[in-house]
């Protein structure tokens, strides 16, 4: 691939400058994983989806696992085995965290599994045969994926079926798309996945909250708030996410894409990504791919893993970095 030219290169630099200055400036605080983190509070970043799709170059980011995550998210989905079904773990740690917790769960000790698989061996070849078959059993039982498989009122289940005090139901994805269509300059056009009186049941309370759209001159924008943001291994997913996102949205509803604004709260490196995070600094920057949409498909809710393709992705190597659960 060739060079980018200056604009190109913004694409992907706003991310890079992120980590540089979190490393260079970065706060040192504790952690509710008890890893530790390099953070600074309050940072934008802002792309252009006109100069091609914001997926990083520097590192390889899976395309597949952003693509089911976001369908798994538009279907109001939460229960894991969707996901499972399409080759993506990036929720396993938590089903299987609220099911070692349950009565349910009869086998070796797992607590602490995430501490515990990188300070020892064997635990961990104990612990990743235990998940494998929790993994395996979502997916080939039925009942059991329906009491264990399921994370509780995460970002999918808000956006799609967000419950009143009445008792009835608010599908914001679908009431914000109609009104891109009829009120494209209302400044409502917003989706919540925070709800506080939910927060306590969810495995992971959410950590991109809300996300508000902006129409002009014919083209589509998206502004993401997230509370916390897992720099290194978080935010690749979700710039490309919301970038998804936002086409999907003004593919259905006949708009370009403007730009994707990233506003991040908690912005942090585990102190287990910082040499990681130095590798990808030292990278050169790629071409950014295409993204192409099946034409033959105009609602968002219709479209499905085959129908979103990338063109010219042609990425660095992947950098293995530990999660933190």
């Amino acid at each position: 691939m060739g060079r980018l030219g200056k604009r190109g290169r913004k694409l992907e630099q706003a991310y890079l400058d992120l980590g540089k200055k979190i490393l260079l400036e970065g706060n040192h605080k504790e952690d509710r994983t008890g890893t530790g983190t390099k953070s600074i509070f309050g940072h934008q970043m802002r792309f252009n989806l006109q100069e091609g799709f914001p997926l990083l170059t520097t590192k390889r980011v899976p395309f597949g696992l952003i693509k089911s995550e976001l369908l798994w998210f538009i279907k109001g989905d939460t229960n894991i085995r969707y996901l499972l079904e399409n080759n993506n773990h990036i929720w396993d740690e938590w089903a299987f965290e609220r099911y070692i917790k349950s009565e349910a769960y009869k086998g070796p000790d797992m607590t602490d599994f995430g501490h515990r698989a990188l300070q020892d061996k064997s635990f961990n070849e104990q612990y990743q045969f235990e998940l494998k078959q929790f993994c395996e059993k979502i997916v080939s039982d039925d009942d059991f994926a329906q009491q264990h498989g399921d994370l509780g009122k995460v970002y999918g289940y808000q956006w799609r079926h967000w419950q009143t005090t009445k008792g009835e139901w608010i599908d914001q994805l679908k009431e914000v798309i109609e009104m891109i269509k009829t009120n494209p300059d209302s400044r409502r056009l917003l989706v919540s996945a925070w709800n506080p009186e939910d927060v306590p049941t969810m495995a992971l309370p959410p950590c991109h909250t809300m996300f508000q759209f902006y129409v002009h001159d014919g083209k589509l924008s998206c502004q993401l708030y997230q509370r916390s943001a897992d720099v290194f291994l978080g935010v690749p997913f979700n710039i490309a996410s919301y970038a998804l996102l936002t086409h999907l949205i003004a593919h259905e509803t006949n708009l370009e894409v403007g730009e994707f604004v990233h506003t991040l709260g908690d912005a942090h490196l585990y102190l287990n990504h910082l040499e990681q995070m130095k590798e990808q600094l030292t990278r050169e920057i790629r071409t950014a791919p295409k993204l192409k949409l099946n034409p033959e498909k105009q609602s968002v809710f219709d479209f499905e893993m085959m129908d979103i393709t990338l063109e010219g992705y042609d990425p660095h190597p992947t950098i293995k970095a530990p999660i933190a659960v």
